[in-house]
C-alpha cells in the first residue's frame, strides 16, 4: 500500500499507478465484512463501485477520479464549510485507534502496506490481473487478496460467526457532505464522515455511474469512535459472510428444478472450484465437453449408451449452473465468459439433438429416421428464444409500461405456489434438460422428440399468448433504442433493404407484424403445398422478401412489432425444414440441421451483442450472408435447380452451412475477444 496525508499526496500517488489499472480507495477506519469489500473493490463489470468507506475505479473513470479528488479537496478547504475553518489533516490509524473524524483521510487498497504502522492515509493500485479489464476474468485469488488486504489495513479481520440477523447495516455508498458532522444511524451508533464517500458522490456528479451493491445483512461502516467501532464489530461477528456469499452465488430467480435439485449442492462445487483456482470459463468448457460426450453416447444407439447420455446430460447441466455460480461467488466476470456462456448452452442442446438422431438411425431393428424431429425441435426452441429476446428488448425501457395482464401476473406472484407452476409451464432449461435426460434413458429418441416438441409448443403458446395480451392492453411508448434493436434482430438483408427504401415509411400500429405474418405464411404454405423441386417456393420466397421489406420500412414501435423477428425466424428455418424433409435425399436433413444451426448461431450472437449495448454484427456481414430473406430465396432456388441431381441439394446445403458458419464465427470470435466487447451476464433468471 502507498500512503498519503492530503489530496495532493493522493493525486501524486494515483499518478504513479499505470493508467490501464484499476485503483481502490478505502478509509483506514473501515469496519465490515470481507464480502462487502469484494463487492465494492473487485467486480469488473462497472466503471466504479462503492460501499460505505470504500471505492474502486476502473481505468476509464480514472480521469474523473482525479478531478473528484481535486474538487473535494477544494471544497474541504473552503472557509466556513461544515462546522468551521478546516484544520490540518490529522493522521488516521489504519488500526482504527486515535482517529480524527472528518479530516478527509482516504485509504486506497492494493497490497498490505504500512498504513497500520503510520496511521496515515493511503493511495495504491489494485493491479488488474492479466489485463482482465480488457481480456478476461479476474483471477480467483485477486478478489480475496484485495479485500483481505483492505480489512487487515482497517484492523478488522472478519472471523465467521453465527447466522444471526441482528447486524447493523447501512445502505452502501451513503455519502455525507465534506466537513459534515458525524451523524448517528438509525440504531443510534455514530458513523464518521469519510472522504471516500465524498469521492463517490463527486464521481456521480462527474457523470460516472457508481455501482452501489446491495449489502443486505453485510456490514460496511466507518465508525466515529470506540463505541461505534465496538458495535460495528459485533454486527460483523453476528453474520457469517461466507454463508451470505454462497447464497448470493445463486440466481435470485431460477427454475424449480434448478432451485431445488441443482443449486443446493452446485454452489458448494462452485466454492470448491474457487478454492482450487479454477475459473468459470474452465467449468463452462467442462460442461460443453460433458454434453458432447453425452451426445456421443446417445449416438451409439444402444440402451447403455442412452442411459449414459441421460446421466451425462444432467452432469453437464450441473456444471452449467456451477460456472455462473462460480463467477458470482468469486466475482470473475469476463467478456470471454459471457460469450462462452451465451453460446455453449445452445451448442450443447443442439449437439445432443443431433446425437439422438444419429443414435436412432443406428438403433436395432433397422433404425429410425428422426432428423426431421430433431431439426423441428431446434427450430421451435430457437424461435421461442427469439420471442423472449424481442419482447424484452421492446419493453424493458418503454414508458407507461403497465397493463391489466401484467398487474394480474404481479398479484399471482404473491401466491407462492403459482410462481413455481408458471415457471415450470414455460419449460426452462433445467426442466427441459431433466425431461430429455429421463426420456433418453427410459424410452426411444422418437418418443423423446415427440414429448419435447409437444412440451415446447405448449410453452411457446402460453408465453406468446400472454405477451400478445400484455402488448394489446398496455399503453407503452417504445423508445428509439427499442425500435433499433428490433430492426437489428430482424436481420434484414439487401433484398429487404431495397424494398424498405421504396416502401412508404409511415408508421402503422399493426402493418409490420401483419406483413411479416403474411410473408411467413406465404412462403411456408407455398413450400409445403408445392413440395420439393417446384419453382412455386421460389416465387413465394420472393414475395416473402418483399413483405419483409415492407415490415421493416418504418420504425418498429407498434404494440406487436416485437413479433417481427420471431416470424422471420420461423419463416426461414421452417422453409429449410420443409424442403429438406420433402427432398427424400440421403443426407438432406442432417445438412439442413447444420445450416439452421449456423444461422441460429448468428442470431444468438446478434441477441447478446444487443443486450450488451454494442449493437448487431456489422452490416457488411449481414449483407454478405444475405439476410433472412436472401437465404430463403437461395435455399428455395437450390431446391428447384438441383432436384434432379442425386446429392445436389444436400451438397448445396452443406456448402452454404460451411460458408455461413465460417463467416459468422470469424467475426463473432474477433468481436468477443476484443476489448470493446461487453461482459453480458444473465442475472435475471429468465428461462433459457
Amino acid at each position: 500500500m502507498r500512503t498519503a496525508t492530503d489530496a495532493a499526496a493522493v493525486t501524486a500517488q494515483l499518478a504513479t499507478v499505470p493508467a490501464d489499472e484499476r485503483v481502490a480507495l478505502v478509509d483506514p477506519r473501515f469496519v465490515g465484512h470481507v464480502q462487502a469489500l469484494r463487492l465494492a473493490l473487485t467486480d469488473p463489470r462497472f466503471p466504479a463501485a462503492a460501499v460505505r468507506g470504500a471505492l474502486s475505479v476502473q481505468p476509464e473513470a480514472r480521469t474523473a477520479l482525479a478531478r473528484a479528488v481535486t474538487a473535494t479537496a477544494v471544497t474541504a478547504r473552503t472557509p466556513g464549510h461544515g462546522s468551521g475553518a478546516p484544520a490540518a489533516p490529522a493522521p488516521l490509524s489504519a488500526a482504527g485507534t486515535g482517529t480524527a473524524p472528518g479530516t478527509g483521510a482516504v485509504t486506497a487498497v492494493g497490497t498490505p502496506g504500512q498504513a497500520a504502522r503510520t496511521g496515515a492515509t493511503e493511495a495504491a493500485a489494485e493491479p488488474d490481473p492479466n489485463a482482465h479489464a480488457t481480456a478476461g476474468a479476474v483471477g480467483t485469488a485477486a478478489p480475496d487478496r484485495v479485500a483481505d488486504a483492505a480489512v487487515r489495513a482497517s484492523g478488522e479481520v472478519y472471523a465467521p460467526g453465527g447466522t444471526g440477523s441482528g447486524s447493523r447495516t447501512r445502505p452502501s455508498g451513503t455519502a455525507t457532505a465534506p466537513g459534515a458532522a458525524d451523524a448517528p444511524t438509525a440504531d443510534g451508533v455514530t458513523d464518521a464522515h469519510s472522504s471516500v464517500d465524498d469521492l463517490a458522490a463527486a464521481l456521480d456528479a462527474e457523470g460516472v455511474t457508481v455501482h452501489r451493491p446491495e449489502l443486505g445483512v453485510l456490514v460496511a461502516d466507518v465508525p466515529a469512535d470506540a463505541e461505534a467501532r465496538a458495535a460495528a464489530c459485533d454486527a460483523v461477528a453476528a453474520v457469517d459472510d461466507e454463508r451470505v456469499r454462497l447464497r448470493s452465488a445463486v440466481k435470485a430467480r431460477d427454475g424449480f428444478f434448478t432451485t431445488y435439485c441443482i443449486s443446493p449442492y452446485s454452489r458448494y462445487i462452485a466454492r470448491w472450484c474457487a478454492r482450487r483456482g479454477l475459473t468459470p470459463n474452465q467449468v463452462t468448457t467442462a460442461s460443453l465437453l460433458t454434453a458432447l460426450i453425452a451426445a456421443a453416447c446417445a449416438a451409439t444407439g444402444t440402451r447403455p449408451g442412452f442411459v449414459s447420455a441421460g446421466v451425462l446430460l444432467i452432469a453437464s447441466f450441473v456444471l452449467d449452473c456451477t460456472d455462473g455460480q462460480l463467477a458470482r461467488y468469486s466475482l470473475q466476470y469476463s467478456t470471454l465468459g459471457a460469450w462462452l456462456d451465451a453460446t455453449f448452452d445452445r451448442a450443447k442442446e443442439y449437439a445432443y439433438y443431433a446425437g439422438l438422431a444419429l443414435g436412432a438411425a443406428r438403433a436395432g431393428g433397422g433404425g429410425d429416421d428422426v432428423w426431421a424431429l430433431a431439426l423441428g425441435a431446434m427450430v421451435l426452441q430457437t424461435c421461442r428464444h427469439v420471442v423472449d429476446f424481442a419482447f424484452n428488448e421492446a419493453n424493458h425501457d418503454a414508458t407507461g409500461n403497465t397493463s391489466p395482464t401484467a398487474a394480474l401476473s404481479g398479484r399471482l406472484d404473491s401466491v407462492g405456489w403459482t410462481v413455481w407452476v408458471r415457471r415450470m409451464i414455460v419449460l426452462p432449461i433445467g426442466e427441459r434438460w431433466a425431461m430429455i435426460a429421463v426420456l433418453t434413458a427410459l424410452t426411444t429418441p422418437r418418443i423423446t422428440f415427440y414429448v419435447l416438441l409437444i412440451g415446447c409448443a405448449l410453452a411457446a403458446c402460453y408465453t406468446t399468448a400472454g405477451r400478445v395480451l400484455r402488448s394489446l392492453t398496455r399503453r407503452a411508448k417504445r423508445t428509439d433504442r427499442a425500435a433499433h434493436a428490433l430492426a437489428e434482430l430482424a436481420d434484414s438483408g439487401p433484398l429487404a433493404e431495397l424494398v424498405a427504401k421504396a416502401a412508404p415509411r409511415k408508421a402503422s400500429s399493426y402493418l409490420a407484424p401483419l406483413s411479416a405474418a403474411l410473408g411467413a405464411a406465404a412462403v411456408l404454405a407455398g413450400t409445403a403445398a408445392a413440395g420439393f423441386g417446384s419453382w412455386v417456393p421460389v416465387g413465394c420466397a420472393v414475395l416473402y422478401a418483399v413483405l419483409a421489406g415492407v415490415a421493416v420500412a418504418a420504425p418498429l414501435k407498434g404494440p406487436l412489432d416485437w413479433l417481427v423477428p420471431p416470424l422471420f425466424r420461423a419463416a426461414e428455418y421452417g422453409t429449410i425444414l420443409i424442403l429438406a424433409a420433402y427432398a427424400e435425399v440421403n443426407g438432406a436433413l442432417p445438412a439442413a440441421f447444420g445450416l439452421v444451426a449456423a444461422v441460429a448461431y448468428h442470431h444468438y450472437d446478434t441477441v447478446y451483442r444487443i443486450r450488451g449495448g454494442t449493437g448487431a454484427p456489422p452490416r457488411r456481414l449481414v449483407r454478405a450472408i444475405g439476410g433472412h430473406e436472401g437465404r430463403t430465396v437461395v435455399v428455395t432456388a437450390a431446391a428447384a435447380l438441383l432436384h434432379h441431381q442425386n446429392q445436389g441439394f444436400t451438397i448445396a446445403l452443406t456448402a452454404l452451412a460451411a460458408v455461413l458458419a465460417l463467416a459468422v464465427l470469424i467475426e463473432s470470435i474477433r468481436f468477443w475477444v476484443s476489448s470493446g466487447a461487453p461482459a453480458v451476464h444473465d442475472e435475471t433468471g429468465e428461462p433459457a
